[in-house]
């Protein structure tokens, strides 16, 4: 709830397909056939410490990266597999790596792990295996207790074997797959015993907004491709923390002939959005079969980045206002810092609803000068209002023009 933005890190051998990281569902790939992927997959260009240190140009100040998705392949190192990126051509334990790369940029780390297993000789057959349509598959006898046991062995690895972890982020459950068919609080126990200081997101079962919350619910809830339209609360109506986790094209995993790319004045107002209304947004990137992050990425995270770079203390640390969204943008807030986040030049001057003799000072946060609290000609019906102003057509900042008022104590 200070850090506000994180990376989303989606790889694995689907890169190679380059079809998305639900190939195999949509396609109905069987294990045979994906494991020619498995016997290619040699990520050369492979750099964690490029991966970090774009994530802090950025601005982002944490990461979380696919340990293994539905595929079932793995990119740490596990003793209770052989589907692993250990066993390819790379021969590397790519979270490892990922680990060593990120906190040594002083970035937090997370991990996500998929509680759904494609490859598992014990993973029901179920909607979204891809072999829900061979009658060979659907007559094969699965002990579902041999892969919760293998589940929650590898968590316990990652949990043990990679230092302090800040993060992990299970996906995901659905019908009746949730809460403790997952074994989830035995899951939660283990998982808090070995990292003290973790966060666990929601996405083994239980909500967060109800009065009886399960242990296994976790901390944060996880909109996904969705900015919730108000702050998320509780039943008492208290503010429940939340992460918005959004792509930057239209896939999680590389999609190569994706280039729908939101722009980089986009997702900027998607943070903005997200802190005012006191959420976190994860922005995801999908590397290529090479270990890459695609050019359009690295050039719009960037662009983020030099935003950011101007108007940070309106990020970090901040969360939703006191006061209702304004017209002309939105508001963030830190203690008695109040940042308003003009995005549409309204025409005549700009309002600050309610907020007159209450101001003690404003300044353009990207620069320090001052903006000066003006009493319009025009205005003097609204008494109850304090008004700027900014000369010319557009605004200093067309992307978002970020102005940091000192309210009075």
């Amino acid at each position: 709830m200070n850090d506000r933005f994180g990376m989303f890190i989606h790889w694995g051998l689907y890169a190679i397909p380059a079809r998305g990281e639900w190939v195999r569902h949509y396609e109905q790939i069987s294990n045979e056939e994906y494991y020619k992927y498995f016997e290619e997959f040699n990520p050369v260009k492979y750099d964690p410490v490029k991966w970090a240190k774009l994530a802090k140009k950025a601005g982002m100040k944490y990461a979380v990266m696919t340990t293994k998705h539905h595929d079932g392949f793995c990119l740490f190192d596990s003793k209770y597999t052989d589907f692993k990126a250990t066993n390819t051509k790379i021969k590397k334990d790519l979270v490892k790596e990922y680990v060593e790369a990120f906190r040594s940029e002083g970035l937090k780390v997370g991990f996500y792990y998929s509680l759904l297993d494609w490859h598992h000789e014990h993973y029901p057959v179920d909607q979204f295996h891809p072999m829900k349509n061979n009658p060979r598959y659907k007559e094969q006898k699965r002990d579902f207790s041999k892969y919760l046991e293998y589940m929650h062995s590898q968590v316990k690895e990652l949990m043990t074997n990679y230092g302090k972890i800040d993060i992990i982020w299970f996906d995901f459950s659905y019908g009746d797959m949730s809460g403790e068919m997952w074994r989830a609080s035995k899951l939660v126990e283990m998982v808090r015993e070995l990292q003290p200081h973790i966060i666990i997101n929601n996405r083994l079962g239980g909500d967060l907004r109800s009065e009886n919350v399960p242990t296994y619910a976790g901390d944060f809830i996880t909109p996904e491709q969705i900015i919730p339209p108000y702050p998320i609360t509780n039943y008492k109506g208290d503010y429940v923390p939340w992460e918005a986790c959004i792509t930057m094209n239209n896939h999680w995993g590389y999609h190569a002939s994706d280039k729908n790319f939101k722009s980089a004045k986009t997702l900027i107002r998607c943070l903005v959005e997200c802190v005012s209304k006191n959420g976190n947004l994860l922005l995801n990137v999908g590397p290529n079969a090479y270990g890459e992050i695609p050019e359009e990425s690295v050039r719009i995270l960037e662009e983020i980045g030099d935003w950011i770079q101007k108007n940070s203390e309106s990020i970090y640390g901040c969360g939703a206002s006191q006061y209702p969204k304004p017209e002309w943008g939105r508001w963030t807030q830190k203690g008695n810092k109040l940042y308003a986040h003009i995005m549409e030049k309204p025409i005549g001057p700009i309002i600050l609803p309610n907020l007159n003799g209450k101001i003690k000072k404003a300044r353009l946060l990207s620069d320090g000068s001052e903006v000066r609290i003006i009493k319009p000609w025009n205005a003097v019906e609204y008494q109850n209002d304090a008004f700027i102003n900014f000369d010319g057509v557009e605004l200093p900042d067309p992307i978002d023009t970020v102005v940091e008022l000192e309210l009075e104590v």
